[in-house]
């Protein structure tokens, strides 16, 4: 019985894992004596993305590696197989979220400060259970505050490769004077 075409092995392999596989994890799918190298597993994933185009699953290349979904135009059809409404998340938690994501790493005060309201413990005890955020150290500072940053889960779940995919602040318009909560201007490193 001769080998199936690298492609056809990725693929199977994508959807049997049901979460994100990486490079790595992909090459150690063929021989361990001589696992094909790494360009050659992105060429056939490139292939396997080609041969996708157009059909109901898609190849998606993010943080924690390449995973199979849905494409975003069949979400509408596709999740009516779910009963259960999908979570709502409350402005106040998009909001942190967005703060974090632009800002990282940040104090919960910086945060605060920002918002111009008090940050209630549920609002980062929800991002932090949902695997979106992570504390990623503690400021040189009295009481030596945690920081905040966002996660792999947090980039995959938003269907990112890097916090670079994130839409820049100029594309997402300015919110005007109606909504200075959302001024996330991002300093400029010196």
């Amino acid at each position: 019985m001769s080998q199936p075409a690298p492609e056809i092995i990725l693929e199977a392999a994508l959807l049997a894992a049901g979460e994100p596989l990486s490079v790595d994890q992909l090459r150690g799918l063929f021989s361990e004596d001589a696992p094909p190298p790494a360009a050659e597993i992105e060429q056939a994933l490139q292939r396997l993305s080609q041969t996708l185009n157009h059909r109901g699953i898609e190849l998606k290349q993010v943080a924690s590696g390449y995973r199979l979904q849905v494409p975003e135009a069949l979400a509408p059809w596709v999740s009516r197989l779910w009963e259960e409404k999908p979570t709502r998340y409350s402005r106040a938690i998009l909001e942190t979220l967005s703060i974090i994501a632009y800002r990282q790493p940040i104090t919960r005060s910086e945060i605060e400060e920002i918002r111009g309201v008090s940050l209630g413990s549920n609002i980062m005890r929800t991002l932090q259970e949902r695997g979106w955020i992570r504390v990623a150290g503690h400021r040189d500072a009295p009481g030596r505050p945690a920081v905040f940053a966002t996660t792999r889960a947090f980039l995959d779940y938003f269907n990112l490769a890097s916090l670079s995919d994130l839409p820049s602040l100029l594309e997402l318009g300015d919110p005007g004077p109606d909504h200075p909560e959302l001024d996330l201007e991002i300093p400029h490193p010196s």
